[in-house]
């Protein structure tokens, strides 16, 4: 409990500074139009010299090319302590550089790296280190998502812990959460609530059905975006040259694509916004653009060696998605459309469907009747890439016994 409090505060701190050298770093798009080729071009030269320091911070910190994510350090309860400074450096230069990736994934390695190296120091037992590192993702978190529930039943439903550490992680990350929230909030406040005000709508039943349509929509685009990632992963890991001219040509990528697409750039928490705020203006062909153009965008980052995690990318793709379904179905509310696609493409990809009901009601103020579509879309989205999983399985095995049958 001592140890959870003070992770908790550690969190705080170390969130609020981090978030704020990466808010101030990202300024220098900040004048830019969401229209097609509203970017500036010497926004190339940003994005490929981001590139290469990446590229150099890899080489110099010995960074392995295959770093786990946020939700593979939740799921092992364990973080490197050793990665941690060259994933702090090279996540802050993608972030700040325009990379379309998250802030989650060096959180988690601050968070709960110092939770892995104070159980180390301390000589804890497995299942108690476990649940320390698991405080200090909570305590980084605690704040930024603006209620230490969603934290914890994130934690929870990711990392599945069973028997007596159940309960120990339940308590903990309660008071890492809580400890790093009440910080945040005197300092910051509640920087997520309400972040994507929706225009107000009343439930009817019909929207109870329309949950499953959606939900199927956001596991196809959760579908199409992986096979991005990995169609990117492949390409450049057969470019038979140094990580640095990998790093490079990435960044000159996406920073074409960020000159003719600019909401495509950075994380996609702030563009969100003006997505959901102009979509008229914007029109149905610009917004289709957009969302297939983050897609590429989040999957040259990935792929070329920047770093960061998939949290906010994955919410801008489902929103925007959400404001094409509203535009093609205009009938289909604007508010439904958004948030129901908000939480499936990412809720398909994190196997957390409470959690992500959760972080959308607090994200768009939705009313309590409301989250029943939300809740039928995430957990059809999730049903979805899991039997999608399990056919792709069957069909591998079958291929595997008939090449044996075969030999």
């Amino acid at each position: 409990m001592g140890y959870a409090a003070a992770l908790g505060v550690f969190g705080a701190f170390a969130g609020l500074v981090y978030l704020g050298i990466i808010k101030l770093g990202s300024r220098w798009s900040a004048d830019s139009n969401p229209g097609w080729f509203d970017g500036h071009w010497w926004w190339v030269a940003v994005t490929a010299g981001a590139g290469i320091v990446v590229g150099l911070l890899r080489r110099l910190t010995r960074l392995p090319e295959d770093v786990p994510g946020f939700f593979d350090d939740v799921r092992a309860g364990r973080v490197d302590p050793r990665l941690v400074p060259g994933t702090v450096a090279i996540s802050a230069v993608s972030l700040i550089g325009g990379a379309s990736v998250g802030p989650e994934k060096v959180l988690t390695s601050i968070g709960g790296g110092v939770g892995s190296w104070v159980a180390q120091r301390r000589g804890l037992s497995e299942e108690d280190s476990e649940v320390n590192t698991l405080a200090g993702v909570a305590g980084i978190f605690g704040g930024l998502f603006s209620s230490p529930v969603i934290v914890v039943m994130l934690i929870l439903e990711v990392a599945r812990p069973g028997g007596h550490r159940f309960s120990k992680t339940l308590v903990t990350d309660i008071v890492a959460a809580s400890a790093s929230f009440g910080i945040y909030f005197a300092i910051a406040g509640a920087v997520f609530l309400g972040a994507y005000q929706v225009p107000r709508y009343t439930f009817e039943d019909w929207q109870l059905l329309v949950g499953i349509p959606l939900g199927l929509f956001g596991a196809l685009l959760m579908t199409l975006t992986v096979c991005f990632v990995m169609l990117a992963s492949r390409l450049f890991g057969r470019l038979k040259v140094p990580m640095i001219v990998k790093s490079t040509l990435g960044g000159i990528a996406f920073g074409i694509v960020g000159v003719a697409l600019p909401l495509t750039m950075f994380s996609g928490a702030d563009q969100l916004g003006s997505v959901l705020k102009h979509a008229r203006a914007l029109g149905l062909g610009l917004c289709i653009a957009i969302l297939i153009a983050k897609m590429l965008a989040y999957a040259i980052s990935q792929g070329s060696g920047f770093l960061g995690g998939p949290i906010f990318p994955t919410l801008f793709i489902g929103g925007t998605a959400g404001v094409v379904v509203h535009l093609i179905i205009p009938s289909v509310p604007l508010g439904l459309a958004f948030s129901c696609l908000l939480t499936t493409v990412l809720g398909s990809l994190a196997s957390a469907p409470f959690a992500m009901v959760l972080m959308t009601a607090i994200l768009t103020r939705v009313g309590p009747l409301q989250t029943f579509p939300i809740l039928i879309a995430v957990v059809t989205a999730f049903l979805g890439v899991e039997a999608a999983k399990y056919l792709l399985a069957s069909r591998e095995q079958g291929r595997s016994r008939g090449a044996s049958g075969v030999n």
